[in-house]
């Protein structure tokens, strides 16, 4: 069975492992992943932030699942975009959020606002939270 096929058992198992060890940390992520979808960055931007920070903590569970979802939206309307939201997701990790301002500059010219900009740090948080508990609880 391909990982894609079998997400919804992965997942649901990954659910019951944190709810189990965690239950408030199961809560907290859900919460925080609503309100991360309700952000003003569109969706393909926010798959982009989430498989950043999935693939560099190499949490290979929600690497599946937003590749699956990324995959889902179909083709994003502009490739040069969502390499500047990679770039600043992984620029803004690096440096614990002390981007340079040419670096927010760069991502602003990408048509990204100052608000966007936030918003991929709540993206960070949130999905920072989804991939450790996974690690630590063996999900992924």
């Amino acid at each position: 069975m391909s990982a894609t096929t079998d997400l919804p058992a992965r997942t649901a198992a990954a659910v019951a492992l944190l709810k189990e060890a965690s239950p408030e940390t199961l809560d907290a992520f859900l919460k925080l992943s609503a309100v991360f979808e309700a952000t003003t960055l569109d969706p393909h931007s926010r798959e982009t932030v989430i498989l950043t920070v999935a693939e560099r903590n190499q949490c290979h569970l929600c690497v599946d699942m937003h590749e699956a979802k990324m995959a889902a939206l179909g083709p994003a309307p502009d490739a040069e975009r969502l390499a500047a939201v990679r770039a600043f997701t992984l620029r803004a990790l690096a440096s614990s959020g002390a981007v340079s301002d040419e670096e927010l500059a760069a991502f602003e010219k990408a048509g990204y606002t100052r608000r966007n900009a936030l918003e991929v740090v709540l993206g960070i948080g949130t999905y920072t939270v989804s991939t450790f508990a996974n690690r630590l609880v063996r999900a992924a």
